[in-house]
């Protein structure tokens, strides 16, 4: 007789929005042990200043493909304008972000952040 293992697999996806408050807490503590209370703060909010787009392309929660968009550069790929609701750090955000086909974010044409999702919703619905 045979006997067969069974292994099983599990994986847990989260987009960053569902752990934003998480995600902000850890950077702000391994900032904190290396630069001292006072400056952790203030870094965490330039990392993230630094990669805004990326950063609010990762924390969406809704995305609506609003049209293609023309630069003046002839590139050799098609680019799209996205609108996307989505949390970070707290606060409920609508933007346009500029995405290639692969889905990644090349750069965002406007970003507004909200106190509540329904506030946002109402934004994000209103976005052409």
């Amino acid at each position: 007789m045979k006997t067969q293992a069974m292994e099983i697999v599990m994986t847990m996806i989260q987009p960053i929005s569902a752990a934003s408050d998480r995600v902000m807490g850890a950077l702000i503590a391994g900032l904190e042990l290396e630069f001292g209370r006072g400056a952790a703060e203030a870094l965490a909010d330039r990392f993230i200043a630094a990669e805004e787009c990326d950063f609010c392309w990762d924390a969406r929660v809704e995305e609506r493909w609003l049209g293609a968009y023309s630069a003046d550069v002839e590139d050799d790929f098609e680019l799209d304008r996205i609108a996307i609701l989505g949390r970070l750090d707290g606060r409920w955000l609508v933007a346009v972000v500029i995405v290639d086909g692969d889905e990644m974010a090349h750069g965002m044409m406007g970003k507004r952040a909200f106190r509540s999702r329904k506030a946002a919703r109402i934004a994000y619905d209103r976005l052409r």
